[in-house]
C-alpha cells in the first residue's frame, strides 16, 4: 500500500468527494477553486504538485483535457469497507471555548464494520479538548465520532456536540425543567460544571455521539 502524506490524503479524498458529488471530473484549476470555496488555502501550484505526486503513485490519471480520474487499485486504502470521516476541528470538553469550525480539517479513514448500524455519510469527527467527559471514556485529544443531528429522535441523556454562539462543546444533554436545558459534564475533575441554557437560546445540536477513536490509534 502506498504511503501518502497528510496533504496527499486530504486532496485525494477531496478529489473523490468532488467527483461523487458533481458526477464530473475536475481539472487541477477547478479542484483548487473548489478547495478555496470550502476554506482550504492551498495555491494552484501546491495542488498541482500533489496531483502530480498522486499520478506517480498510480492513484489518479489525467486525460488530454487535464481532467482528473481516480484509478481503482490496491495502492491506497480504497476498499469497499473503508470510508472517510470528515474532521471538523476542535470541541471543548470543558467550557464552550473551542470555535466550531465549518471547514473540514482532514479525514479519518475507518472501517464500515465499526459503524454497521450507522449511516456513514452522516458521520463526522471532532477532536476533544479537556477532561470533563473522561468518565465516558472521552479523553483529551481523542477523535469523537458523531452523527449529524437533523431533529431525529429524543436527545434526553445522550452525549452531544453543541454549538453555543459559535462555540462547540461536548456534553450530556438533559432537560432540567420546562424551558431549561442542561449540558452536563461527566468528569473525575470536580472543577467542571454544567452549562444551563434556555430552549430559545442560540444553540445548535450539531451531532449525537457514536464512538470514540482514541488518539493513540489514529494517525492524523
Amino acid at each position: 500500500m502506498q504511503k501518502l502524506t497528510l496533504k496527499q490524503k486530504n486532496i485525494f479524498e477531496f478529489i473523490r468527494k468532488s467527483i461523487d458529488k458533481k458526477n464530473e471530473n475536475p481539472t487541477s484549476y477547478r479542484l483548487q477553486k473548489e478547495m478555496i470555496e470550502q476554506g482550504y488555502e492551498d495555491s494552484l501550484k501546491s495542488v498541482t504538485q500533489v496531483i502530480e505526486a498522486l499520478e506517480k503513485k498510480d492513484l489518479i490519471k489525467r486525460d488530454s483535457k487535464r481532467k482528473i480520474y481516480l484509478i481503482e487499485n490496491n495502492n491506497y486504502a480504497n476498499l469497499k469497507n473503508i470510508f472517510s470521516i470528515p474532521v471538523y476541528g476542535l470541541a471543548s470538553c470543558g467550557e464552550a471555548l473551542a470555535f466550531a469550525n465549518d471547514n473540514v480539517d482532514g479525514y479519518l479513514q475507518a472501517s464500515k464494520r465499526l459503524f454497521q448500524r450507522e449511516k456513514t455519510d452522516k458521520l463526522f469527527a471532532v477532536k476533544a479538548l479537556g477532561d470533563s467527559m473522561d468518565k465516558d471514556k472521552i479523553d483529551n485529544g481523542d477523535y469523537i465520532i458523531f452523527e449529524k443531528y437533523e431533529n431525529q429522535g429524543n436527545l434526553e441523556g445522550k452525549i452531544v456536540v453543541a454549538v453555543i454562539n459559535g462555540m462547540a462543546t461536548i456534553k450530556r444533554f438533559k432537560k432540567v425543567e420546562k424551558g431549561l436545558i442542561g449540558l452536563f459534564p461527566n468528569s473525575s475533575n470536580d472543577f467542571h460544571q454544567p452549562i444551563y441554557i434556555h430552549e430559545e437560546d442560540s444553540i445548535l445540536i450539531a451531532g449525537v455521539f457514536k464512538k470514540v477513536l482514541p488518539v493513540a490509534f489514529t494517525s492524523l
